[in-house]
């Protein structure tokens, strides 16, 4: 497997899907996250649950992470010259062995070159952050002083300090999927979103909630405050066709009001 997702990586034969990323109070499109798909030839589509851990396992999450960055900024730029904007940011997961490197913010300017770092979105977990923080404030700076926005992915499971959360260069807090799914039914995950909701408001973050699946939940996270939401409730990730077909509407818009 890890022969085959290289040869998969260096021929282009992996994809981009999108989700949308919705703003609470007005229902409108505000992103979307970019995730890797893979459909070999042998065995179908291979989950990424699978091929991602093995990518870091066997070194080959860097040109995987490369991969990703190239061709989210190649579908940027066509999205544009066919006259669509995706309104706010797409975001990207960077990995810890990416994060390692010092040098990232100026690695991923050159991969992303021909778009505005304002058009991208770079989320790493909460475990990753925590696991050199200094070095993650450093590099966390350059990325923000480089103009991209930066998310703290699966917030609320890495036990972060709250000494280096606000030192941190971080503009979002991601609330992990696991806090979202049960909280209607557990008083102790719904307390935990409140207070993760909260602090992000007091220290000028945006919240996203993840893996918002029912209506119900869409509207609790809105009466606590919660900026936005993804999840199959808005929608699935969708190839960069499909997403455009489905959401065109409010890219053209965009593109419309971003124009004047």
């Amino acid at each position: 497997m890890t022969d085959r997702l290289e040869q998969a990586i260096s021929e282009d034969a992996l994809a981009l899907h999108y989700q949308p990323q919705i703003n609470l109070r007005t229902g409108q499109l505000t992103g979307a996250e970019a995730l890797c798909r893979w459909h070999d030839d042998q065995w179908g589509w291979v989950s990424p649950g699978e091929f991602i851990p093995l990518a870091e396992e066997r070194g080959l999450i860097r040109p995987l992470g490369d991969w990703v960055l190239q061709h989210a900024t190649q579908q940027l730029l066509a999205w544009r010259r066919t006259g669509w904007r995706l309104p706010g940011r797409l975001s990207l997961n960077i990995s810890a062995q990416q994060f390692a490197d010092p040098h990232l913010a100026e690695h991923i300017v050159q991969l992303t070159s021909g778009v505005p770092a304002s058009a991208f979105a770079l989320e790493l977990t909460e475990s990753d952050f925590m696991r050199d923080p200094e070095q993650a404030v450093t590099i966390t700076r350059a990325l923000n002083q480089a103009g991209y926005t930066l998310a703290i992915d699966d917030f609320g499971t890495g036990y972060s300090s709250l000494a280096y959360l606000r030192r941190f260069a971080a503009d979002a807090l991601k609330i992990d999927i696991s806090f979202i799914r049960h909280m209607l039914e557990s008083q102790h995950d719904r307390t935990i979103v409140e207070t993760i909701i909260a602090m992000a408001q007091a220290l000028g973050m945006t919240t996203v909630a993840e893996g918002v699946e029912t209506a119900e939940q869409a509207a609790v996270l809105a009466d606590m405050g919660c900026d936005e939401a993804q999840g199959f409730y808005f929608g699935r990730p969708l190839s960069a066709a499909d997403f455009a077909e489905r959401w065109g509407d409010q890219m053209h818009d965009n593109l419309s009001r971003t124009s004047v």
